[in-house]
């Protein structure tokens, strides 16, 4: 097979792959849902057979315990982050007046050291721009939460997702092997590493990353609750799990959270209180959760996390967006694989052109 041949056979296998994925779309949500989870969980399953389990009773029990937690968690977190919403938003016209009250004179006093030309391109920019955010968003949420399947969805992810996740997680091993029986022999060894990339790649940013979030997201809900701010669990804990952004979460948290003080306490040590809390929460981030968990490993920039996630759900909804970091992990991983190709090839170093100059300065 020419070079020609397999490129062309490469380019119908990836574009049959994402037809595949949008004619699914609808059904695909649960086993998607269910992968993520056996690939989040193997390597406990692994630990487990080294110590003597067998893969099933490994299986069953990583199985069991995950969907134990996850159902407790949702029993007992979720109608407190609810409520806790719930009331935000109800407050939330009564917060915007007294920070305008509090922050108006310091606001005006800037305003008017301003040229009212320029307060009215700024003014009439932001409106534009709010109202095309405002709009992309509402489309992204409508693609994830709407349409006729989203009960359907909802109801496959509760009884679909665990017994897909417990098949896959069984044979995870079993299945990767007979994958790699597959592998065109001649490319197999490049094909390897690729992949081995990819594993790292999604190990860290899958694994170590959701922890740091989680428990990011646990510590700013805990010390802003104890800080005394009112809703300080649901502004920490969104804070932490959108963290996997690098400072956007942090920075929304800090913004959401200075403002709710700063209506609530006005200026003065418990407005302290609060910042302290994010000041810690960031240092604890750099220094030993990331890492600790992550290192190095993640590769993936975080511009390039927040285009694939937008992208993700705004053409598949929900499937879109479990699927855009591996497929945003893989397509970085096959970029720096073809630049290594690139940088090796004649067509960088121009052959023997190259070698003449290095020969040329080494007589000189």
């Amino acid at each position: 097979m020419t070079l020609r041949q397999q490129a062309r056979f490469w380019l119908i296998f990836v574009v049959g792959f994402f037809f595949l994925i949008w004619l699914f779309s609808g059904i695909l949500l649960p086993f998607v849902a269910g992968m993520a989870i056996a690939y989040f969980l193997d390597p406990l399953a692994d630990r487990l057979e080294e110590r003597g389990a067998s893969r099933v009773i490994a299986t069953s029990i990583i199985t069991f315990l995950f969907f134990l937690v996850f159902i407790l968690v949702m029993l007992i977190v979720v109608p407190m982050i609810g409520s806790q919403l719930a009331g935000f938003l109800e407050r939330f016209p009564g917060y915007v007046d007294t920070l305008r009250t509090n922050v108006a004179p310091y606001l005006q006093n800037v305003l008017d050291r301003v040229a009212p030309e320029t307060l009215q391109s700024v003014s009439d920019a932001i409106k534009g721009q709010s109202a095309n955010a405002l709009k992309w968003v509402g489309n992204v949420l409508t693609n994830v939460l709407s349409g006729g399947l989203a009960l359907l969805n909802f109801l496959s992810l509760l009884f679909i997702t665990p017994v897909v996740s417990f098949y896959l997680l069984r044979d995870w091993d079993k299945i990767v092997a007979k994958v790699d029986s597959y592998l065109p022999r001649r490319s197999a060894k490049d094909i390897r590493q690729c992949v081995s990339e990819i594993d790292e790649t999604l190990a860290g940013f899958v694994r170590g990353q959701a922890t740091v979030c989680l428990l990011l997201g646990l510590f700013y809900g805990l010390g802003l609750t104890l800080a005394g701010l009112e809703f300080g669990f649901v502004i920490g804990l969104m804070t932490g799990l959108v963290s996997f952004v690098p400072y956007f979460g942090m920075i929304a948290g800090f913004a959401v959270g200075m403002g709710v003080a700063l209506a609530q306490f006005g200026f003065g040590l418990d407005l302290g209180l609060v910042a302290l809390v994010f000041l810690i929460g960031q240092v604890l981030e750099g220094n030993f959760l990331t890492p600790k968990l992550v290192g190095d490993k993640v590769g993936l920039h975080a511009v390039w996390v927040m285009f694939a996630l937008l992208a993700g759900g705004a053409v598949f909804g929900l499937l879109g967006v479990m699927l855009a970091v591996p497929v945003a992990a893989v397509i970085g991983v096959l970029v720096r694989y073809g630049l290594r190709q690139y940088l090796d090839s004649r067509l960088y170093d121009h052959g023997p052109d190259a070698g003449n100059n290095a020969t040329t300065e080494t007589e000189k």
